[in-house]
């Protein structure tokens, strides 16, 4: 068997401080999963059940240590916002994964950006579309390097930021999330097979907002790394 052309090379994010990559199979995306971003959306924060999104595996934009990255505004829009992120990676998988075995799941985490075309997702919404026009364009996920689970200890509290040209817009913590982390994997097992490979970007806390050409980008989880971007 061969294929009918040379197909696109896997996608894989770096390991921090190792030569070894992580192969990368799906990206889901919690949405609202912060009570205030709910709130600044125009939505009530109450604990309903939680929903996902998907971004593409080649979406992911891994951005090197202490170097500054180029985030290219995307096309047919005027209005794309940050959302910075806890992304975590899976090493392994299942359906209906219980709560308390979830975390034996998680290979490491990442601190990430869900750039969004805030313009187009607003249309697909009024439209009852789905929201990929807004969220899984190219670039849309900038990120750090992986950083292993067990280097990073307990994540449940910690700080998750972002800043544009030096000025503060989300400042937040992890838990504050409405569904924590083993409660997220477990839920999102029970609507998809999650297998190695997956990443999950977990939501973002209050304070999104546009960015506009020639602006600097900031973003960063506490004990994770922090990722710099020119809007370019």
């Amino acid at each position: 068997m061969s294929f009918v052309f040379e197909p696109e090379p896997r996608v894989t994010l770096p390991i921090k401080g190792s030569g070894q990559l992580f192969p990368v199979r799906r990206v889901y995306c919690v949405g609202r999963n912060y009570a205030e971003h709910a709130r600044e959306m125009g939505h009530d924060p109450d604990r309903e059940p939680p929903f996902f999104f998907q971004k593409n595996p080649d979406n992911l934009l891994p951005i090197p240590d202490g170097e500054t990255g180029n985030f290219p505004y995307p096309s047919k829009t005027e209005d794309v916002h940050h959302e910075i992120e806890l992304a975590l990676a899976l090493k392994a998988g299942g359906t209906d994964i219980p709560v308390d075995q979830a975390m034996a799941c998680v290979y490491g985490y990442a601190a990430a950006f869900d750039m969004t075309r805030r313009d187009l997702q607003g249309q697909a919404k009024k439209a009852g579309r789905p929201w990929e026009i807004g969220k899984a364009f190219e670039h849309s996920a900038p990120c750090t390097a992986l950083v292993p689970a067990e280097e990073v200890g307990d994540i449940g509290d910690r700080r998750i930021w972002a800043r544009v040209d030096g000025a503060i817009r989300q400042d937040g913590r992890t838990s504050a999330m409405i569904w924590n982390i083993p409660e997220t994997i477990a839920y999102l097992s029970g609507l998809f097979e999650l297998r190695a490979g997956d990443v999950i970007l977990t939501g973002t806390p209050a304070g999104v907002g546009a960015v506009t050409r020639g602006q600097v980008l900031e973003g960063g989880v506490e004990g994770i790394g922090t990722l710099r971007l020119r809007v370019a």
